[in-house]
């Protein structure tokens, strides 16, 4: 997995490419959610993410609870998979996913 970041006033864009899966969820967690302080838009660009874990949603949750409280968040370029695991578990309710 790996992750760049790119801000723009207070819009940050995560930019997530591999997995996000049990070993790489730590990771994901520390990178996506520290420096959110600030932060009004938050967006998670997934256009080259191939999976993502319960663990990696425990994370998308933090960062959608943080992210209520402070502005907003959305997820764009997901491919089916990952469309479809925001689905069936719900966080396509929690979260705008484009």
């Amino acid at each position: 997995m790996t992750l760049e970041k790119i801000a723009n006033g207070e819009e940050l864009t995560l930019k997530v490419a591999g997995r996000i899966d049990t070993i790489s969820a730590k990771e994901f967690e520390e990178k996506a959610i520290s420096g959110l302080d600030g932060v009004k838009t938050l967006i998670m660009d997934f256009a080259e993410l191939e999976y993502i874990s319960s663990a990696g949603l425990r994370v998308l949750l933090i960062a959608i609870k943080q992210m209520k409280r402070q502005g907003s968040m959305r997820v764009i370029n997901t491919n089916e998979m990952v469309k479809e695991i925001f689905e069936v578990t719900g966080f396509a309710d929690l979260v705008k996913v484009e």
